[in-house]
């Protein structure tokens, strides 16, 4: 079988044939079959022809993306390409974004960095202004005061700090501009370290409320009838003054008991007076026998006397031995009636069976649930009074800040809405956390002689721990945190000496304390008078990344 290139086939000869013919083919020779045997070598140049194209696109393109690589994608002048231009020496450092030959950091010795003072232990920051003030980016060295020192004692007592790592280097750093036109359009802004008054609070909820030992809910002490009711809510009330008057029989009955003793204690003291006279004619025994008589007698004076007594009813026994029964029975009838209440009802009293409720202090009255004639008991509430000279002011205090309190310590309140700020002195401190809410209870008693509290007035109150006159401050949001360093970036002292004068900031570590509202307190790190960046810094802390990226902070602490 024979397979020719198109594909086709064709029998071979039959060897009978081949055999009839001395082994020649009966074919003609003009249709002999052309060879069947491959052709390598032309296979393989078309192979490479039709590479050769795609081949020479990439490498096109390959030189195309290395010349833009390394020509910023610029496209060159005409005369650099014509070699008419000379080419200009490369002056710019890319790590530092500065031309080369004015770069701080990569020449050291066009500009010094200074001393090194190295970790401060007591304030927690690397070269400390507080003990080394020549670190100051001022033009005089500044002094620093006793007062600055103890003010920074005191911030560091008070509440734990954030701290910087002692093995951080950063603050040698120094950010460097080419000019004060690229700080300008950098939108870097600077401002003065300068002094502010400062305080150092908990902040947290609370209410005022009435003193609860200056508040008083009466109630009749026996059951009975309201004979009449002397105030109402919102009246001032003096101590010891009548609220309301209760006809009760049982008052009735203990003013007769007290009657009837004092009469047979009377009659039983003469009794023993008369037969101690007549000792030697009589039996001992009946002595004995009146004198038991006039022990129970004198029980039962005392017996009732203290159960008027109890009723708030002035009862003065010894008062009343001396007057005739007519003149007690008038005592005890208007026993605890004011003078100025009898003589309003001109005589017309005559039931001996009224019990005044009086009020146990000066204040006001708060609440009356009580009408004249209606029925009462010792269990029902008829008045309400407080003295609100005084109020509380009391604040809910997380746990986690129990031990930052300390009686005496200012608390401050301003009531939702009011733009009044009250103030008090810390006088308790509850032992005990509230189980709902985890809260410490803290106390302080406010002065209300103006009237101007109200009880259950809900609001936002502050425990001062601290407060500075003249704290040193820096604009809030000024400072940055670098992983293990709190820094702010201090313009160098030299930076308007000339034109020529090298644009630098230098990375200080500071130690922060309290923020009220647009100023962060510097407990270390800066020093009145230096200069800042603040809006725009940053970008100065973008800059300190990128310097410092793959050599990391090393915070690892020594």
């Amino acid at each position: 079988m024979i397979r020719y290139p198109s594909g086709s086939v064709l029998q071979e000869p039959d060897n009978a044939l081949k055999s009839q013919n001395g082994g020649e083919s009966l074919l003609p020779a003009s249709e002999t079959f052309p060879s069947t045997k491959p052709n390598y070598t032309k296979q393989t140049l078309a192979k490479f022809l039709n590479a050769l194209g795609p081949t020479l696109v990439l490498v096109g393109f390959a030189a195309v993306f290395y010349f833009g690589h390394h020509n910023d994608w610029k496209i060159p002048k005409f005369g650099a390409l014509t070699g008419t231009v000379k080419p200009t020496a490369k002056d710019w450092c890319e790590e530092h974004g500065v031309p080369e030959s004015i770069c701080v950091e990569c020449d050291p010795s066009l500009m010094s960095k200074g001393p090194d003072f190295g970790w401060c232990p007591e304030h927690g920051i690397h070269n400390c202004p507080l003990h080394h003030p020549e670190v100051a980016q001022l033009k005089e060295v500044p002094s620093v005061l006793p007062s600055d020192l103890e003010r920074a004692a005191r911030a560091m007592s008070v509440v734990p700090r954030k701290e910087n790592n002692s093995a951080c280097e950063i603050y040698k750093t120094r950010i460097q501009f080419a000019s004060v036109e690229s700080v300008r359009q950098a939108g870097v802004d600077v401002e003065l370290v300068e002094r502010q008054p400062i305080a150092e609070s908990i902040h947290t909820s609370g209410a005022i409320v009435y003193d609860p030992t200056r508040k008083a809910s009466l109630a009749s002490r026996v059951a009975g009838s309201v004979w009449t009711v002397e105030k109402n809510v919102g009246d001032s009330v003096a101590k010891g003054e009548v609220l309301a008057i209760i006809d009760a029989a049982e008052v009735g009955g203990l003013k007769t008991a007290l009657m009837r003793s004092l009469a047979e204690r009377k009659l039983q003291s003469q009794n023993v007076s008369r037969l101690t006279e007549a000792r030697e004619a009589i039996v001992g025994s009946r002595i004995f026998d009146a004198q038991a008589a006039y022990s129970k007698a004198q029980a039962d004076v005392l017996s009732a006397e203290q159960s008027l007594r109890n009723l708030g009813l002035p009862v003065q026994v010894t008062a009343l031995q001396t007057l005739s029964e007519q003149e007690v029975l008038d005592q005890l009838r208007l026993i605890g009636i004011p003078d100025s209440f009898r003589a309003r009802l001109n005589g017309q009293l005559s039931s001996s069976n009224l019990m005044p409720i009086f009020s146990p202090l000066d204040g006001v009255v708060l609440e009356r649930t009580v009408a004249p004639g209606e029925v009462v008991d010792s269990t029902r509430i008829l008045f309400q009074i407080a003295d609100v000279r005084q109020m509380w002011m009391t604040l809910n205090v997380p746990l986690e800040n129990m031990n930052q309190l300390a009686i005496g310590q200012t608390v401050t309140f301003r009531a939702d809405g009011s733009r009044e700020m009250i103030k008090g002195k810390l006088d308790w401190i509850s032992t005990s956390a509230d189980k709902t809410t985890r809260m410490l209870q803290v106390r302080a008693v406010l002065n209300n002689f103006d009237g101007r509290l109200r009880n259950e007035t809900f609001g936002t109150g502050e425990v001062i721990l601290r407060s500075e006159s003249d704290a040193i401050v820096i604009p809030a949001g000024s400072s940055h945190w670098e992983g293990c360093c709190q820094v702010v970036f201090v313009r160098d002292k030299h930076y308007f000496d000339s034109p020529d004068s090298y644009k630098v900031f230098h990375v200080r570590s500071v130690r922060l304390g309290a923020t009220n509202g647009k100023y962060t307190e510097v407990i270390a790190g800066v020093l009145p008078g230096e200069v800042i960046a603040t809006a725009g810094s940053d970008v100065l802390r973008a800059q300190l990344l990128k310097n410092n990226l793959g050599a990391g902070c090393d915070c690892v602490a020594k």
